[in-house]
């Protein structure tokens, strides 16, 4: 019976289904860790007898994969594969799959909320009110500023959509995207320096650089508008975070909502925990029960079909 190394506690966490799947299939669904992302240690003494892996944030790395003679599909519970090696598991013969679409709508609602709370200041007020404060905090309306959208997939749509009901004007970045199916969405295509010095609002929903240098480096986040609002739903190697902090004390942002990091959980140290006007959360943006769900099955059905010998519905290319 083959068995199927699950690293990551979300995993069918709001549904049976993805579950079944593997059970019904006799993918023997194995998660040694039920409250946390596998240690690396432990990845790597389970990984000799695993036929598929379902991972979340863990590094799948050509160590990993060797230390897996056996593996026959790695995949991915959401949609970014920017932890797994794709390239060293091609040259081995492993397919990379993962969940496109299913956790769309979830981030992109939560990137709205992301940018309504830090320009009105919602998480400082409820810290003041609970600790038997009572501000009266002001903030900006988003009626009339300009949002841009760095990156125009599933979720920069969609996100491009909730903010046009809000009444705001939009620009986008994204190479990939053809500039009529941006305008198609409302929404100017502009260079990214464009956008950074025009838009009030700045929310990230790109891939980080294979080299691991920020999108946004220092110079990017000093040249983006005084007083913008920077939200970033996506991956933490997106942002030089140190110059984000700076820029934050020093005033030239008005405000920054994270949900990704560089480092996660946030080490002790992180400059961002003591930043002004800042919002952070954890990585949690995707984490609604339908998402979990349609993710979980999407993966599930692709490792068992790749067991049987078929080929996956969503295989990375």
């Amino acid at each position: 019976m083959p068995t199927t190394l699950i690293t990551t506690p979300t995993f069918a966490r709001h549904s049976t289904r993805p579950w079944q799947i593997l059970e019904e299939a006799g993918a023997d669904p194995l998660r040694p860790c039920e409250d946390a992302a596998l240690p690396i240690a432990d990845l790597l003494k389970y990984a000799p007898e695993a036929d598929a892996l379902i991972v979340g944030m863990d590094a799948i790395t050509a160590e990993v994969m060797d230390a897996s003679p056996r593996l026959k599909v790695i995949a991915k519970h959401g949609v970014g594969v920017d932890t797994i090696d794709v390239a060293a598991a091609r040259s081995r013969g492993i397919p990379v799959v993962c969940a496109p679409g299913s956790n769309s709508r979830a981030v992109a609602e939560y990137t709205f909320g992301l940018l309504l709370s830090a320009t009105r200041s919602l998480a400082a007020s409820h810290t003041s009110v609970a600790a038997g404060g009572w501000p009266k905090l002001f903030g900006p309306e988003l009626h009339g500023k300009t949002l841009g959208i760095v990156g125009f997939g599933r979720i920069g749509r969609l996100l491009a959509g909730y903010a046009r009901a809000f009444g705001m004007e939009l620009l986008a970045h994204d190479p990939y995207v053809p500039g009529a199916d941006v305008r198609a969405h409302g929404a100017e295509p502009v260079a990214l320096d464009t956008l950074l010095a025009r838009a009030d609002a700045v929310s990230l929903h790109t891939p980080p650089d294979p080299s691991g240098a920020p999108l946004l480096d220092r110079a990017r986040l000093a040249a983006m508008k005084r007083g913008a609002v920077l939200i970033n739903a996506a991956r933490g190697g997106l942002v030089d975070e140190r110059a984000l902090a700076d820029l934050l004390s020093s005033g030239h942002f008005g405000a920054a909502a994270l949900d990704a990091f560089s480092t996660e959980p946030l080490p002790a140290d992180h400059p961002l925990r003591q930043a002004p006007r800042t919002l952070l959360t954890s990585h949690m943006a995707a984490c609604t029960p339908e998402a979990n769900q349609a993710m979980g099955a999407m993966v599930a059905e692709d490792v068992v079909r790749v067991l049987a010998g078929k080929g996956p519905h969503h295989q990375v290319r």
